[in-house]
């Protein structure tokens, strides 16, 4: 028998998937605090993720954490778009491609 540790934060359906292949997992319930300082983990993690493979499915897994950060954080996904929104309009979004290389004071 073997056994691997994780210590990391999971999609609700894990440990189902986990146990249906014969396998037995050990979970327990975040409180809050532990599960947004997991969250905040969990995206650096996929952020990584996504940064090495440039695939849609982790771009997909990021926006999923992001999501559930939101949520935790007491908010909601169309406060988060209304503040997108009011962003843009002020101070642009990233469609022109501008890179910025020098700003000279006199």
């Amino acid at each position: 028998m073997s056994t691997i540790k994780y210590n990391k934060l999971v999609r609700d359906r894990i440990p189902e998937i986990i146990e249906a292949s014969g396998k037995q997992c050990i979970c327990f319930t975040l409180s809050d605090e532990e599960y947004i300082a997991k969250l905040d983990e969990k995206l650096n993690e996929e952020l990584a993720e996504y940064q090495e493979s440039k695939s849609m499915e982790e771009l997909a897994d990021l926006l999923e954490v992001i999501q559930a950060v939101v949520v935790a954080r007491g908010s909601s996904i169309e406060e988060v778009e209304a503040i997108r929104r009011v962003k843009a309009e002020k101070r642009g979004r990233f469609e022109k491609r501008i890179l910025l290389t020098e700003v000279v004071t006199e």
